[in-house]
């Protein structure tokens, strides 16, 4: 069974810094395109960044310039840099994959169970 486990969240000032991060676990034969969403108070679920096996990205028109997504393949790991964090980032963000456990299985979509992030301001 596949996992996306999320960490790194936490409370920053405005104008502070985070890196998320989103470990893959279980039988996986391979990451495609990894994502990150934020959800915030009261508000639906939005694509913040996504990025490809090859390393194409993209972002949020909000997180432009602010925040960069990368990926380790060997780790199975995806991260989230967010810099010059505004009160408005405030939300719970979670990873989401699409991810082949076998060369025989189809891909399928993965969620993690989310890590908070609260900047004050």
């Amino acid at each position: 069974q596949v996992q996306l486990v999320e960490s790194g969240g936490g409370l920053v000032q405005s104008g502070g810094s985070l890196r998320l991060s989103c470990a893959a676990s279980g039988t996986i034969y391979s990451l495609n395109i990894m994502r990150w969403y934020q959800q915030g108070p009261g508000k639906q679920r939005e694509l913040v960044s996504s990025i490809s096996s090859g390393g194409f990205t993209n972002y949020a028109d909000s997180v432009k310039g602010r925040f960069t997504i990368s990926r380790d393949n060997a780790k199975k790991t995806v991260y989230l840099q967010m810099n010059s964090l505004k009160s408005e980032d405030t939300a719970v963000y979670y990873c989401n994959g699409d991810i082949k456990e076998s060369v025989n299985l189809p891909l399928r979509n993965y969620w993690g169970q989310g890590t908070q992030v609260t900047v004050s301001s």
